[in-house]
């Protein structure tokens, strides 16, 4: 009876061990980045900390048109985009996807977007955001550290 309980003891003990798995945050991210593609007369400016805390803002001239907090939030064991100052409250994305250079996060009960893709080609940072009906790419090259964020 003391071996079945001691077995038991030990399947347990190991198959925890399988689930502390770290969930890896996506370090491609961290840096200041300026968007490449954006309307004639805007500057967008997306800047990742080693937190995985940031933020995206847009400017005309002088004047910041949007303003968005970014950040990685790990709950319940699961990694989610969560974007603030947008609507009244928090919205999460829930990764869904994700390698070394890319992930993508969904929120289907979001009205737009729905499906947020993040990845790195050719040392620029690329972003898409979209739902069924339409999508907004986004080309950002990363600045370098002794350049300032207007």
């Amino acid at each position: 009876m003391r071996l079945i309980c001691f077995y038991c003891c030990f399947l347990l003990i190991i198959s925890c061990q399988n689930k502390v798995e770290k969930l890896k945050k996506p370090s491609f991210l961290i840096g200041n980045w300026i968007r490449l593609n954006d309307k004639q007369g805007n500057q967008t400016y997306e800047t990742w900390n080693t937190n995985f805390t940031g933020m995206g803002n847009t400017k005309q001239g002088e004047k910041t048109t949007f303003k968005e907090i970014l950040s990685i939030v790990n709950l319940k064991d699961t990694l989610f985009l969560k974007v603030e100052a947008v609507n009244e409250e928090p919205t999460l994305f829930k990764f869904t996807n994700q390698t070394d250079t890319s992930f993508i996060c969904e929120n289907p009960k979001n009205e737009f977007p729905k499906k947020i893709r993040y990845w790195i080609e050719n040392k620029q940072l690329k972003a898409e955001v979209s739902n069924s009906d339409f999508k907004i790419d986004f080309i950002f090259n990363h600045i370098p550290l002794n350049k300032n964020i207007k």
